[in-house]
């Protein structure tokens, strides 16, 4: 089965000059993203289809930038590698809580944008400017896809261990889908967490179900992107845990990559782990199919 990618990311070709003007955060000087032919390579080697094209417009992170604009030059070049999803800073234009979002978001849906994602703006998820791109979000039918950080962190939607803030989101918006991810978010799978491991890649058994686990359980419009290596930890550092929670949610969980650069990362790896899972009777062919493939062309094909 070939799967489909909810999380990647890609950039237009640059000059040699462009090139070595690129500023990054500090310790990611040469992760530059790959372009749209070296993420078809990797795409052929991991079994996926196609990907959601997420951007990284907000000043957060200072990775290569990406704007609407350039995923629309990608998407239009290559429409059977990429979706995508649009960036909407809630700070702009009137940089108030009031501001019509809706506008922009229409806009680029008009443009085909699936979504908007992944949001990167470092605000407290109940900061009056937060909530109304989630308000705005909600009336124009358009799912997030968001990071979550903490205060030490050089980029995500804040919230505080135990992701208080992302329940109150979730229950005011009730219609709007909210897909978490992000070591902050993967972490609280488990109730054994420590402010210092939030940021990081907790390890060992699960002994009792974290705030994800429970969030989920109760908030039908709040899903999960394992891309990266915070969601293959988050389900490989417990496989029985995390088949299970898969097996659980399996409605409401996407497989993704989180492709940033050239280099293969132990997250690939997911793929392996969610096919092992099907063939050792751990995982449904139900689950297995809804994780891979039509939890997202349900939720990019509507």
């Amino acid at each position: 089965m070939k799967k489909i990618d909810i999380h990647v990311h890609s950039r237009i070709y640059l000059t040699e000059e462009e090139e070595k003007s690129a500023i990054f955060r500090p310790g990611t000087e040469k992760l530059t993203y790959a372009t749209p032919e070296q993420i078809r390579t990797l795409y052929d080697d991991l079994g996926i289809e196609k990907g959601v094209l997420l951007l990284s417009e907000a000043p957060e992170g200072m990775h290569y930038t990406s704007t609407n604009q350039e995923a629309m030059r990608i998407v239009r070049k290559y429409p059977d590698l990429f979706y995508w999803f649009c960036s909407i800073d809630p700070r702009c234009e009137t940089n108030r809580y009031d501001t019509d979002l809706s506008y922009y978001i229409n806009h680029f849906k008009k443009y085909g944008a699936k979504g908007i994602g992944e949001v990167t703006v470092k605000l407290p998820f109940l900061e009056e400017r937060m909530q109304n791109l989630f308000r705005h979000a909600e009336i124009c039918d358009m799912p997030v896809l968001f990071h979550i950080g903490t205060d030490n962190s050089s980029y995500g939607i804040y919230d505080v261990m135990g992701l208080k803030q992302l329940e109150e989101t979730l229950l005011r918006f009730p219609n709007l889908i909210l897909i978490g991810h992000s070591q902050p978010f993967w972490a609280e799978i488990g109730s054994d967490l420590t402010e210092k491991d939030r940021d990081g890649y907790p390890t060992g058994p699960i002994k009792k179900a974290g705030r994800v686990v429970q969030l989920m359980r109760k908030y039908n419009n709040l899903h999960a992107d394992l891309s990266a290596n915070s969601g293959y930890n988050a389900v490989t550092r417990d496989p029985d845990f995390g088949y299970a929670f898969l097996e659980e949610f399996q409605d409401r969980i996407y497989y993704g990559t989180d492709i940033c650069s050239t280099r293969r990362e132990k997250s690939f790896k997911l793929a392996e782990f969610l096919d092992q899972g099907l063939e050792k009777n751990k995982l449904s062919n139900s689950a297995y199919s809804k994780i891979c493939r039509t939890n997202a062309l349900r939720l990019l094909e509507r």
